[in-house]
């Protein structure tokens, strides 16, 4: 019984230290992405920060229109075209279905 409790924590010593090897490498490799985590993070408050004060945009899209209505209408025909783009492809997605079990 006690070479098999002598084998266990052998075991349990070479499984603590495999971890904290893992540990390191894991926070080693992570650190490159913490700057673009970051970013996309500041995206995705940026986006959820659109979404709750549309009103907000829209205004600062009027004063922007006044201020440069040729820039503006560059802007507005750019968005037409992405609308139209994002239109026809949730159609064709609503046509076809979602796919499932790939």
């Amino acid at each position: 019984m006690n070479a098999e409790l002598e084998r266990i924590a052998e075991r349990r010593r070479l499984l603590v230290s495999q971890a904290a090897a893992q540990r390191f490498v894991l926070a080693r490799e992570m650190a490159q992405w913490k700057p673009r985590l970051a970013l996309a993070d500041r995206g995705i408050a940026v986006f959820r920060y659109v979404r709750r004060y549309p009103a907000l945009i829209a205004s600062a899209g009027v004063v922007a229109a006044l201020l440069r209505p040729r820039l503006s209408m560059v802007w507005l025909q750019r968005g037409l075209l992405a609308w139209q783009l994002v239109s026809q492809l949730r159609g064709i997605r609503r046509v076809r279905g979602p796919r499932r079990g790939a």
